[in-house]
């Protein structure tokens, strides 16, 4: 097993940093804006391999939850899109993440620490529950403004996360949330001042954390409860993209 802190996806080379505290691991992603390559993309599964390979060596469930945050005034810009451009792989990567997170066998807290523009608002919301930074960030879907389209399996997850309305308003017409309005919208669980976004989203983990104890069973309920966005996070990318 791992000894905390880990350093990800090397030591020479880190993009982020995962931690134990109690029954919670803490993925810090600190790479500049924490755009999405293949590389990190690979680095954070990494990372949650590292948790859920704890998850199953526990011979009996205990409390266990995971918690992600950004660095300074932001959680993550989205995706490179050089990068998403040039290497064909890349988006069957990127949705393979949503898919893991999206079904994990723990509770998930994301902290917003900032901005979560596009691929970073879809990891965001990939989460079980959301803690938002209140004074400064948004969280938003811009793809109508670059202009790109969404792979079925980004829409469906979207879509079982908001309101008809909330989703018309963030797809087309690219509205930026801020954290009150994130909140009236239920797009997030609880917004806070910055210096308390990752105080408050370790202590939501911890108040869920008792629901590891379940097991396997957590992870099936995920399985069952977002089944469709499963399937359709399942499409290789590469089928689609003479159509998009």
């Amino acid at each position: 097993m791992s000894e905390f802190p880990v350093l990800l996806p090397s030591q020479d080379r880190h993009y982020m940093t995962l931690s134990q505290e109690g029954p919670l691991f803490i993925l810090h992603l600190h790479h500049k804006d924490n755009r999405f390559t293949t590389e990190f993309c690979q680095t954070i599964l990494k990372a949650l391999q590292i948790v859920e390979d704890y998850f199953l060596a526990s011979e009996d469930p205990t409390d266990m939850a995971l918690v992600t945050f950004g660095n300074d005034k932001i959680y993550s810009n989205g995706l490179d899109l050089m990068h998403a451009l040039s290497y064909q792989p890349f988006m069957d990567v990127y949705l393979s993440l949503l898919r893991k997170l999206v079904t994990f066998c723990i509770p998930t807290v994301a902290a917003i620490n900032g901005h979560a523009f596009a691929g970073g608002c879809m990891l965001a919301l990939a989460h079980d529950y959301r803690v938002m930074r209140s004074d400064r960030g948004f969280i938003c879907m811009n793809e109508v403004d670059l202009p790109s389209p969404l792979a079925p399996g980004m829409a469906g997850l979207l879509r079982y996360k908001m309101t008809p309305k909330t989703y018309r308003d963030m797809i087309l017409q690219g509205h930026r949330f801020t954290a009150q309005e994130a909140l009236d919208q239920q797009l997030v669980d609880i917004i806070c001042p910055n210096d308390e976004v990752l105080m408050k989203a370790k202590e939501l983990a911890l108040k869920w954390a008792p629901k590891a104890k379940s097991g396997v069973v957590y992870k099936q309920l995920k399985d069952e409860m977002y089944c469709d966005i499963v399937r359709l996070l399942s499409v290789p990318f590469h089928r689609l993209a003479p159509k998009m």
